[in-house]
């Protein structure tokens, strides 16, 4: 059973001074089991915090449903409610913005237990297990986070966000902050939690190698509506969306001689969000655009076991002779070199 249901989301926000409104999500659906991480992804103003942000009930959707576990979330019932108050939970893109820079690491990650009601010398010993699984040393539990460095405030981050047992947490952007060690450090560590505590993962990200690395399914976003999803492994081999193709073309490798892409380059400006056009948002920047991309909606295609793309050429997108499979070579040595050198576990 899917402890997280999100079933035709919309979310928009009106403009000051006007009856227009900016279309931020329109009609998201998609699910997520325990032990499990959906990425989210997609340029900035696709949508992907706003949904984040829908899901913990920070602000109210404008339609759609949102369960957990079966119970419908909205209104009074977020996760401030009692009967959530910890099951979800949330790791910022920003850690030094998302630390009280008055308050000591020990008081950070005891936070969550506090609110909890949880007795002094419970909170007092799981703080201190809780530091030594996100590998973060005893005697950093007294300082500041202006005295640590920001790999380590994230360390702080993941375990506030995982002291309280949560079944989903929304990771939205932590690495995108970090540098290339400390990001595949936090990469490496979730994971690990994961293994441990089976906890279901939303990431959000428009970091792909991140993506790559950490994801079970993906979920390509453009402009507030889901275009392509399905394995993560199925989606970089062969992506069946045009827009999912020029988005896996757009990584940029350090070595020159590595080129990821395919034959399909957007051009033209994104449509307004407040503005959208009436059937294929991305019909006017598609070099495969055809007649019925501009008059409908294309509808939602299953084209492969928990696959499904929303475009009428979907077939003709995924017979391009695309190469991604240089984009996974280089993964694949990064990771090994990366990996050589960082600890799966331990003490920093």
């Amino acid at each position: 059973m899917s402890v997280l249901t999100v079933d035709e989301l919309v979310q928009h926000f009106p403009i000051a001074g006007s009856k227009s409104v900016v279309r931020a999500v329109n009609g998201v659906s998609f699910s997520l089991d325990k032990g499990e991480t959906l990425a989210l992804v997609g340029e900035s103003g696709s949508g992907k915090t706003t949904i984040g942000r829908c899901v913990l009930g920070l602000i109210e959707p404008t339609d759609g449903r949102i369960e957990y576990n079966g119970m419908a979330l909205g209104g009074s019932r977020t996760i401030r409610s009692p009967e959530l108050r910890g099951k979800l939970q949330l790791v910022f893109q920003e850690p030094a913005e998302s630390l009280n820079p008055r308050m000591r690491v020990f008081e950070q990650i005891d936070e969550p237990l506090r609110a909890l009601k949880v007795a002094r010398a419970d909170r007092e010993k799981k703080v201190r297990q809780a530091a030594r699984r996100v590998g973060l040393a005893e005697a950093l539990l007294e300082r500041y986070p202006a005295e640590i460095s920001m790999g380590l405030q994230q360390r702080v981050g993941v375990a506030r966000a995982m002291i309280s047992d949560p079944e989903i947490v929304v990771l939205d952007e932590p690495t995108s902050a970090l540098d290339p060690t400390a990001r595949a450090e936090i990469i490496d560590l979730l994971i690990r939690i994961q293994r441990e505590q089976g906890t279901a993962y939303l990431f959000i990200s428009h970091d792909l190698s991140a993506v790559r690395h950490i994801s079970h399914r993906i979920a390509v976003l453009y402009l507030g509506k889901i275009v392509e999803q399905g394995p993560s492994a199925k989606l970089f081999a062969q992506p069946s969306h045009p827009y999912s193709v020029a988005l896996l073309s757009s990584v940029l490798l350090p070595n020159p001689r590595i080129r990821a892409g395919g034959r399909i380059r957007l051009a033209g400006e994104i449509p307004s969000p407040i503005n959208l056009p009436p059937a294929c948002y991305l019909a006017g920047r598609c070099p495969m655009v055809i007649d019925p991309c501009r008059e409908k909606m294309p509808p939602v295609e299953t084209v492969g076991e928990h696959h499904s793309v929303r475009c009428y050429r979907h077939a003709e997108v995924a017979a391009l002779d695309k190469d991604f499979d240089s984009f996974g070579r280089f993964q694949a040595e990064a990771d090994r070199i990366l990996g050589a050198g960082i600890p799966a576990s331990g003490t920093v």
